[in-house]
């Protein structure tokens, strides 16, 4: 787990869904969102009753539809975490067939591995990362991944994308979430050492859903 005290300045939202980055060329963070800016007002209601509002407005009735946010789902126990991360896996096209990177992030002992392991990943080449979550109750708004990324104690880059708003699926499935492609450095310097990554997905109110940390390093070819 990321210490959060330590590392407070480097999560601290930006404010707009997308950073330049140092070592990694800056992206355009959209959302499939039809009202990505919506957050309910008020005081706070079930998924069932944000379901049943306006309920005569069509548009926004698929748009809810859209989020999960449908009537009869309510999601599970409101005791637990609103949303659960399963999931986090870095793609491309240049993945030699069946090779696969991904994290189950109740693996915990698979993340610390990474310490002395380091994931491998090809230099210059396009990736995009995908991440799997469940809505356990309420609606979520303005959930976001940030990745803060250090080389011997120095941070060298810092993502930061919108997962967009949400309700409990009505099957109680989980979603993915494709990040938008990025690129890889390359050259000697870039190939040295080992990078640390810490990674978070938060709300706009400050809840912290997943904190995990691994390793990586860069090489010439996938291992």
């Amino acid at each position: 787990m990321a210490d959060h005290h330590d590392d407070h300045e480097d999560f601290k939202p930006s404010g707009t869904p997308g950073l330049p980055s140092h070592c990694f060329p800056p992206t355009e963070i959209t959302t499939d969102i039809v009202h990505p800016g919506y957050k309910p007002a008020g005081p706070a209601k079930s998924a069932d009753e944000y379901a049943n509002l306006d309920a005569e407005d069509e548009s926004l009735a698929r748009w809810k539809a859209s989020l999960g946010i449908v009537p009869g789902a309510t999601g599970g126990d409101t005791s637990g975490p609103k949303v659960t991360v399963l999931t986090i896996e870095l793609d491309s096209p240049t993945l030699p067939p069946g090779k696969t990177i991904s994290f189950n992030l109740s693996d915990t002992a698979r993340l610390a591995d990474t310490k002395k392991h380091p994931i491998v990943i090809k230099e210059d080449v396009e990736y995009n990362v995908r991440i799997t979550f469940k809505v356990n109750h309420s609606i979520i708004s303005g959930v976001r991944y940030i990745q803060v990324v250090k080389r011997a104690g120095v941070k060298v880059d810092k993502l930061e994308q919108m997962l967009g708003s949400y309700g409990p699926h009505p099957q109680g499935q989980a979603y993915v979430k494709n990040f938008d492609t990025d690129h890889s450095p390359s050259g000697m310097l870039a190939r040295s050492g080992t990078y640390n990554v810490k990674s978070r997905v938060v709300d706009d109110d400050g809840g912290i859903y997943a904190d995990f940390e691994w390793h990586f390093k860069l090489a010439k070819e996938w291992e």
